[in-house]
């Protein structure tokens, strides 16, 4: 399946944030996981720490991304990596939706603040 339709994503809502998985293993992918994730206004977002790099882009909006305790106000356009074992968090402070286009390995898991390891049903 080299092709994958936007239209036909199953969309997955965690945190106020909306999830829309593009490239996954389901969808075809032996490597990679790319999803689009749109964050709503004022969302303060919940910290936690990645177990495997990530990449973000923002593409629509603003948003303040916190990696490891360092922020960064990030507009469209620009861009951050968070390595494996970084704890991050993205809140959107903005009245208007920000929308941001993720990727990270196949395999990809994260951990909460309780230990608790997540594989997060938009990279499987």
């Amino acid at each position: 399946m080299p092709f994958i339709q936007a239209a036909e994503a199953q969309v997955h809502e965690m945190h106020g944030s909306r999830f829309t998985p593009l490239v996954r293993p389901s969808s075809g992918s032996t490597e990679l996981c790319v999803w689009k994730l749109e964050i709503g206004p004022g969302i303060e977002g919940v910290a936690h720490k990645v177990l495997r790099e990530e990449a973000f882009v923002i593409l629509e909006g603003e948003v303040v991304f916190t990696i490891n305790g360092e922020s960064s106000h990030l507009k469209p356009g620009d861009a951050a990596v968070a390595n494996a074992e970084s704890t991050i968090r993205l809140d959107n402070p903005a009245a208007t939706p920000a929308v941001v286009m993720v990727t990270a390995p196949v395999g990809f898991t994260g951990q909460l603040s309780d230990g608790t390891i997540l594989t997060p049903p938009w990279v499987s």
